[in-house]
């Protein structure tokens, strides 16, 4: 693989975007964790994101996307190649009667307050899930009984090869936390969303009710990445985590909340390292107790 001083001079002169080198990863996640990227990008316009994938496709360069880094553990050697972030950046919207078109960068809370101002129903449920619309997809967000599936009528891709494509909602296979694009590995440029026509007050309602719920349950105040676990067939991690007496438990700077047991939270100084161990402590007494094997929500990503 080319140095990345190379790497970052070649990719300035083929992009707008912002271009870094041995940029820290916990300025770029929930978390607040994560060692060095070699090259970090930030684009600046949508052609930006195309470039990159051309150069890191041409020079055999691994590339990882990103978008708010809101459900990712950078391990604490960091990330080896280049790491374009999406989230915060490139950010519109457009309506179409009930249609809205949201970009990749867009916070998904942002989505939601804007569906919701234009009196159309059906975003609600993002209004306090952190992280960017793109993520959003890739991960088919969800709460409070509603989810990305529910809503998508299409994306527009950026395939590996450079193509851009337009996918129907019913093609990326949305399901629990699923997409196609785990498979694929395309990047998101947009989504097209249909909603319906909603009184703006009861949306409102809805939506201060979902945000307090939010509040006064989950460890906002703390860094995370939001549910640590999937959930479990006819189990709900929290309670098990509760009931197995680990609140609070912690490894290192790594602990279970005190709030919600359901969450690994960075109490100060956290390494990726504390919060793996903590997380397979975690799993290793949940299995004694219950015989359920936790499967981590979160995405761990780069060097051991």
């Amino acid at each position: 693989m080319m140095q990345k001083k190379e790497l970052a001079v070649q990719l300035k002169a083929r992009t707008q975007g912002d271009v870094r080198i041995d940029e820290s990863m916990s300025l770029h996640t929930s978390f607040k964790i994560g060692g060095p990227a070699d090259v970090l990008v930030i684009p600046k316009v949508e052609q930006d994101i195309a470039a990159v994938l051309a150069f890191a496709r041409e020079t055999e360069t691994p590339l990882t996307v990103l978008g708010n880094g809101s459900n990712v553990l950078v391990r604490d050697k960091g990330i080896r190649g280049i790491v374009l972030i999406l989230g915060n950046t490139l950010k519109y919207a457009r309506r179409d009667g009930r249609r809205f078109v949201f970009s990749a960068g867009l916070s998904l809370a942002a989505a939601s307050r804007l569906a919701g101002e234009a009196g159309l129903t059906g975003l609600e449920f993002a209004v306090g899930i952190p992280g960017s619309i793109g993520g959003a997809l890739y991960m088919n967000a969800g709460a409070y009984d509603g989810e990305m599936k529910d809503v998508v009528v299409s994306a527009r891709l950026l395939e590996e090869d450079g193509t851009e494509r337009t996918v129907p909602g019913a093609e990326l296979h949305l399901s629990y936390r699923h997409s196609l694009l785990q498979e694929q590995h395309a990047i998101v440029l947009d989504i097209t969303t249909e909603l319906c026509p909603g009184d703006r007050d009861a949306i409102q309602r809805k939506m201060e009710d979902f945000s307090h719920r939010r509040t006064s349950k989950q460890p906002l105040e703390m860094p995370s990445a939001g549910s640590t676990f999937r959930r479990p067939a006819g189990h709900f991690v929290g309670p098990m985590i509760e009931k197995a007496g680990l609140k609070g438990f912690r490894v290192g700077g790594a602990e279970v909340s005190r709030k919600h047991a359901g969450f690994v939270v960075n109490a100060g100084g956290a390494t990726a390292a504390d919060v793996l161990g903590l997380i397979r402590h975690i799993q290793e007494t949940i299995r004694r107790t219950d015989g359920v094997d936790l499967v981590p929500e979160v995405l761990i990503l780069g060097e051991e």
